[in-house]
This record gives structure tokens, C-alpha cells and sequence, in this order.
């Protein structure tokens, strides 16, 4: 492999992250040139999996497609651009294979619409979706303490409960229902209620138990932040913050999951993500302090 094709199948990576408007963009650009590429690889297979499972069409096919092209990865001989910046990833800084496959497997879960009877149902799925990708990212942010595995776990699976909330109407109306049946159940809120948007009490005390629920996660994954790997879990901290801001906007406004998706303007985003960077690089004691004296959570 070239050096200049392999800076053109990291460029294709650097597309695909811009193009998605993701909030994750702007935490990227916390790292040196690098792990930056090698996470914007990691990106770019996770957002290209998704895709093959909702573009429509022979989605099964655009799986399978991958699965292969993981194995050709794995075996040294990718053929798609993301697969050949992934493959360099790996070979970096050591990505577990195994977190990628679970990627696929959580994905493949998507191809057909799913129900989850209890919440230890929907946090499997969270883990395959999107605790496995915070585990893949470990080595390329150059964690060092194993505790920082507690971190990756908790803060995906509240990644996850966020985007569930914020894609509410979007998921229901493709007749996809992430939230456990035993919840509706429990808050006597039906699935036709939420495909026809019925903003009720019952609605708003199941989205406030919900967005309760995510911000647990968010506060095991801060409790999970160890002095070792502050400085390189700045990116993911980033990305905490970010969404911690937009579960805030849902549980101060619930009916906003009805209406266009919910979003923070891209200045925001990048103030949280510099908040970030700074604050892992105050002592302790000193980021303990700005934390309860009212800075972002």
C-alpha cells in the first residue's frame, strides 16, 4: 500500500465524519494528526455499517458485504477505503477485532425492526452499537488504566439512550420502538401514541424516567474517569458533554422528540469540546472544583 493511497482512503474517513454532522467531529480534532486519522477511520466503518442497514434496498446484502470486507481487513487485503484506513488503524494502535464485530452484530440487529421486552434487552443492544465502538477507541486514544474500560461501557450506553430519545418520532414512524416494553407498560404509553406523537403526561413522565435513566450512565462514566487517562479520554469527554447537553434539551422540553431533531449549534459544540480539552488538563482537585461550582456537566 502506497503512502498516497492510504492518505486517500483516511481522507475518504475524513469525508464521511464531516458529511454525518456529527457532534463527534468537533471532539476529533482534539488529537494529535494520528489518532485522529485512526478515529475517523474507526468512525467512518461505524457510520458505513449503519448506512448499509438503512439505505434501504437489499440491506442484508450491504451487511454481508461488510462482514466480508471486516474478514479481508483482518486478513491484510481490504478493498473499500474505510476498510483500508481501518486496517492501518489496527495495526497502529492494536484495536480489538472482536469490538468490531460486535459493531457488525449490532448492526445486523437494525435489519429488521426490533422490540425490547426489559431494559437489560436494550442494553445489550446499546453495548453492541455503541459501548463496543467506546471500547475500540481505548487503544487509539492511548488509555493506559483498565478502569478506563468502565468508562468506554457507561458513556456509550449513554450515547446511545440519547440518540434513542432524540430519534424518537424519526425510529417509530420506520416502525422501529427502542424503548423496553416493560417502560410503555409501566407509563401507560402506547406505540401508536408515540407513531402518532401523542405529547401527553404519560408521555412526559416516560421520557423524563428515560432521560433519567441516560444521565446515570453519564455519571458512572464521569465517576469512571481515572487520573491516568484524563488526558486522553479528552475527545470522548468531549463528546460526553456535548450530548449531556442535548438529553438536557429533551428532558426540559420532551415534546422537542416530535418535532426536527435535536441539535447543538456547531459553536456550542466546539466551546464544550476546548471545556473539555482544558479541564483534563487541571490538576484533580481543580476540575473537581470548576465541576461543582455550576461549569458544564
Amino acid at each position: 500500500m502506497t503512502a498516497a493511497a492510504l492518505d486517500a482512503a483516511y481522507a475518504e474517513c475524513a469525508r464521511i465524519v464531516r458529511a454525518s454532522g456529527s457532534s463527534f467531529h468537533q471532539a476529533f480534532r482534539l488529537l494529535p494528526r494520528s489518532r485522529r486519522r485512526s478515529l475517523e477511520a474507526l468512525y467512518a466503518y461505524c457510520r458505513v455499517v449503519d448506512d448499509a442497514a438503512d439505505g434501504g434496498g437489499d440491506a442484508g446484502a450491504a451487511v454481508a458485504f461488510w462482514r466480508q470486507e471486516l474478514a479481508r481487513v483482518l486478513a491484510g487485503t481490504p478493498t473499500h477505503p474505510v476498510g483500508i484506513a481501518l486496517a492501518d488503524s489496527m495495526e497502529k494502535f492494536a484495536i480489538p477485532a472482536r469490538h468490531l464485530q460486535e459493531i457488525l452484530d449490532g448492526v445486523a440487529m437494525d435489519l429488521a425492526p426490533q422490540r425490547f421486552p426489559t431494559f437489560a434487552d436494550l442494553r445489550r443492544y446499546c453495548y453492541l452499537v455503541a459501548a463496543a465502538v467506546g471500547l475500540a477507541t481505548i487503544p487509539i486514544f492511548g488509555c493506559r488504566d483498565p478502569r478506563s474500560r468502565d468508562y468506554a461501557e457507561s458513556l456509550g450506553v449513554a450515547l446511545q439512550l440519547t440518540n434513542i430519545l432524540r430519534d424518537l418520532a424519526e425510529d417509530a414512524e420506520r416502525g422501529r420502538v427502542y424503548l423496553p416494553q416493560e417502560d410503555l407498560v409501566r407509563f401507560g404509553y402506547g406505540e401508536r401514541d408515540l407513531a402518532t406523537h401523542v405529547g401527553n403526561d404519560a408521555f412526559r413522565a416516560l421520557v423524563a424516567f428515560e432521560c433519567a435513566r441516560a444521565a446515570d450512565f453519564y455519571a458512572a462514566a464521569r465517576r469512571a474517569l481515572t487520573a491516568v487517562d484524563r488526558r486522553a479520554l479528552a475527545p470522548a469527554e468531549g463528546m460526553r458533554l456535548v450530548y449531556s447537553r442535548v438529553l438536557a434539551k429533551i428532558a426540559a422540553r420532551p415534546e422537542a422528540a416530535f418535532g426536527p431533531q435535536v441539535r447543538l449549534p456547531g459553536w456550542q459544540k466546539v466551546m464544550l469540546a476546548g471545556y473539555a480539552w482544558l479541564r483534563t488538563r487541571l490538576p484533580c482537585s481543580a476540575a473537581s472544583l470548576a465541576a461543582h461550582q455550576g461549569s458544564p456537566a
